[in-house]
């Protein structure tokens, strides 16, 4: 038979200690199917009806989960300026959930104020976003501070919210060293490149905050891979690429172009040969400005390939 004496006294106002009257110093055990707490040296029920306030469920991972699996209730956004909590009612089916002329009976209350609806959708757009090109969570969270930040201060009155979110995104992946391209933030954000770049200028300058300087070496690694290039040559092209900047081969240049022009010299060398066309589809730069940047580097390639050889200098194209 269950005691639940263990567990408050009657008419007390506070919790007393939970033991088992016949073995007060024994260890107990809560059976957590039952909710019971048992003492492990007579095996009399203790205490009884605990509340279990842990998951309803497994969760294996925490990039796909968005909600807490709890049975108390959604957690509350701190990014917020206030109470987030809302319930959601879905449509009925039956009949006693509409009235004689046809209508529904139950409606949605929700009570988030104009500001916070606006961040909730800039906080999805932004998850959105950052899910299609393969970012992690700590970007997305970096990205919303930075966006609630922006958009309290009113510093960009009169400009999109999307494209508000999108600047947001390009500074924290150059912020946690993982840059996108201005090309890679606009294919998934329907937002303009000169829009996003506008914003992208006044937010640095309006919070002076601080974002490190584009090199090749950001792009090489995620550039060689999508285009199916071995290790070897993307050595090579770190190596050529390095090179052009330390000869100032193609001031002016953008390290997306010199990166790209680099892969082209270091593919051409090799047996995995890419067309420019093919380059420039994954770098994000035009075969025409490959085609440039190859003109320029292509009479120094003594000085650019590793481990010189003049029979790889010869199979160069000469373009």
């Amino acid at each position: 038979m269950a005691s639940t004496s263990g567990c408050r006294q009657k008419g007390a106002r506070s919790f007393s200690k939970v033991q088992c009257k016949n073995h007060p110093d024994a260890q107990l055990v809560e059976d957590y199917r039952a909710g019971d707490m048992i003492c492990t040296q007579c095996g009399l029920v203790v205490c009884d009806r605990v509340i279990d306030v842990g998951s309803e469920w497994r969760t294996f991972t925490d990039e796909k989960a968005t909600k807490d699996p709890s049975r108390v209730g959604y957690s509350q956004n701190p990014l917020l300026n206030e109470d987030d909590l809302s319930t959601s009612i879905s449509r009925g089916t039956g009949a006693a959930s509409f009235d004689e002329f046809g209508n529904s009976k139950y409606h949605n209350r929700r009570n988030l104020s104009s500001s916070n609806r606006a961040m909730l959708n800039a906080f999805r757009e932004i998850a959105t976003m950052a899910d299609r090109i393969h970012l992690p969570t700590d970007i997305v969270d970096k990205t919303n501070c930075l966006f609630k930040q922006v958009y309290e201060q009113r510093i960009l009155n009169g400009r999109s919210n999307d494209a508000i979110a999108s600047a947001c995104l390009y500074i924290a992946c150059r912020q946690d060293r993982v840059p996108r391209t201005f090309k890679e933030i606009c294919a998934v954000s329907r937002i303009s490149k000169k829009e996003v770049g506008r914003c992208f200028k006044l937010i640095v300058k309006a919070l002076k905050t601080s974002v490190d300087l584009i090199t090749t070496g950001d792009f090489m690694s995620r550039f060689c891979t999508n285009l199916g290039l071995s290790k070897q040559v993307q050595m090579a092209a770190t190596f050529i690429a390095g090179r052009i900047v330390e000869l100032d081969l193609l001031a002016g240049k953008s390290p997306i172009s010199i990166a790209a022009a680099a892969i082209y010299m270091a593919s051409q060398a090799s047996a995995e040969k890419k067309t420019q066309i093919e380059i420039g589809d994954v770098v994000g730069v035009a075969d025409v400005t490959i085609k440039q940047s190859y003109q320029l580097i292509y009479p120094h390639a003594a000085n650019l390939l590793p481990r010189f050889d003049t029979r790889v200098v010869d199979k160069l194209p000469q373009l």
